[in-house]
């Protein structure tokens, strides 16, 4: 009897210590995790507050800490001023640019995907594989393309031609709508026809049993999209370098770009400022509503 209770014992302490092991190790990755995701936080917080204005000579703790850089952005220093750049011309631009094709972006893929998945029509299947095979290769890849096309139509149409923020719009928007109706429609498959057909029974169109039937139903897929569009819109980079020329017309995160682009004269504390500053709204935004992010995401990932 002894000698099964020392076996017990023996076999507790075994699976306690490897428990706490296991315990142990996931607790160190989480850490390092944790901290290799932090660090660059910290880092360009740091950059914002050095007043020694350079990356050769940067702390983690700051040694001439400050809110010079700040009053350099906003042009409140008048040692250093930047002529017309505007940070907040910038900041209204990326606002308004994505804010119009989230809106936009969320109207077309709504409709279009209520078409493929509750209407039958000729080519329904042909025009969707096409989409999908379309959003495999790079958006890179079109880059020339892109520039070609836009600067054509800016001749036959100027307001949405080169330097102008429809153009570049309208160029979010062609390269957004494919994977969003896809994601679309496999919410829309979720829900059940039968709803359609009490609607049809009470003789509504398709347009009432969309408006007033589905489209309240669809409020979690329509955050995703949107707060997803609105994100990559606005950190966009490469696409509104290249369609906007105008220094009023510049995005946030183009306009951040003069201050990296001399050089030997390079403000990296005025571009950590600007950037620390640029990156509140998307972070508030992702911070309130990441729940309906998550909730939306797997909602429409299994057909029921």
């Amino acid at each position: 009897m002894s000698n099964q209770s020392q076996s017990f014992k023996r076999l507790t302490g075994s699976l306690t210590f490897q428990k706490r092991f296991s315990m142990t190790v996931r607790l160190i990755i989480a850490l390092f995790l944790i901290a290799f995701a932090v660090f660059p936080v910290i880092w360009i917080v740091s950059a914002s507050f050095d007043n020694s204005n350079s990356l050769a000579t940067q702390n983690l703790i700051p040694v001439q800490a400050g809110i010079k850089n700040y009053q350099r952005l906003f042009n409140l220093d008048p040692q250093f001023r930047f002529g017309d750049l505007n940070y907040w011309r910038w900041l209204w631009n990326s606002i308004k640019v994505s804010g119009i094709t989230t809106i936009l972006n969320l109207s077309l893929t709504t409709m279009a995907a209520y078409a493929f998945s509750r209407l039958r029509f000729t080519g329904r299947v042909t025009v969707l594989k096409a989409i999908l095979l379309i959003q495999v290769f790079p958006n890179l890849l079109a880059l020339v393309a892109i520039y070609v096309i836009i600067f054509q139509f800016g001749e036959i149409i100027p307001a949405l031609g080169l330097n102008t923020h429809a153009g570049l719009i309208m160029v979010y928007l062609g390269g957004s709508m494919g994977m969003n109706i896809w994601l679309m429609k496999g919410f829309l498959d979720t829900i059940p026809r039968a709803i359609d057909e009490s609607g049809m029974v009470d003789g509504a169109s398709h347009f009432q049993i969309f408006w007033t039937l589905l489209l309240p139903l669809l409020r979690p897929i329509l955050v995703v999209i949107g707060i997803l569009g609105f994100i990559g819109t606005y950190g966009d980079f490469l696409l509104a370098r290249i369609l906007l020329t105008d220094v009023d017309k510049y995005t946030l995160m183009v306009g951040l770009q003069i201050f990296t682009a001399g050089m030997f004269d390079k403000k990296w504390g005025v571009f950590a400022a600007g950037a620390l500053i640029g990156a509140l709204p998307i972070m508030i935004t992702y911070l309130s509503l990441q729940d309906q992010i998550a909730g939306g995401l797997t909602a429409g990932a299994v057909k029921e």
